[in-house]
């Protein structure tokens, strides 16, 4: 199945479930914003910050409305504005459907949304909830949707900005750590290892 030929409203679908889970870990935060991340150098603020920045910036190279301005002295609803706007706009007088060239060829909208960005919403979901001393895992069925989406970035996904380089993990790891470690995160990460 080509990109172009997928439905949008599969894709809508799966970056609403992923954007809401996403909601669920910022909406549980409990205690400073400012708390360091598995992303070396961010805080769990920093986080966000980039989801939401870099959800407008694809939303402004497609010449779309990319939603308010962030206000990140509460990361949480700054999020929350942004899913809403996002979600609304996606199922605006076909916007998900459009179709534009992407890095890997023809695509629409929505299919991005899902894939990478919602994607990053499902990574970078971890990365807030660690940073806060939340639970985090993701099911056998979700990592395998996320291993196969990036298995088709190849070696983009350890391209600078992206990912790091995967780590090793023991044969009998869980699913959550031999996903966190092909995406360059220590499994074993938690605020109190940052020196």
């Amino acid at each position: 199945m080509t990109q172009t030929s997928r439905d949008p409203d599969h894709d809508l679908s799966l970056f609403t479930s992923r954007a809401e889970r996403f909601t669920e870990v910022v909406d549980a935060v409990v205690g400073s914003w400012d708390a360091p991340s598995p992303c070396a150098g961010w805080s769990a603020r920093d986080v966000v910050r980039h989801v939401v920045e870099t959800q407008r910036e694809f939303l402004q190279r497609q010449d779309l409305d990319a939603g308010p301005e962030p206000d990140l002295d509460d990361p949480a609803a700054a999020w929350r504005r942004q899913r809403d706007h996002v979600t609304s706009l996606l199922t605006e007088g076909g916007v998900g459907a459009r179709e534009y060239d992407g890095w890997f060829g023809p695509t629409t909208i929505a299919a991005t949304m899902a894939d990478f960005y919602g994607w990053d919403l499902v990574v970078h979901g971890s990365d807030v909830a660690r940073a806060t001393g939340q639970p985090w895992t993701v099911s056998e069925e979700e990592a395998a949707a996320l291993h196969a989406t990036a298995d088709g970035w190849g070696d983009t996904l350890y391209a600078e900005g992206i990912c790091a380089g995967p780590l090793e993990v023991p044969a009998d790891a869980s699913t959550t750590d031999r996903l966190l470690a092909r995406l360059g995160r220590d499994p074993q990460w938690s605020p109190g290892t940052v020196s």
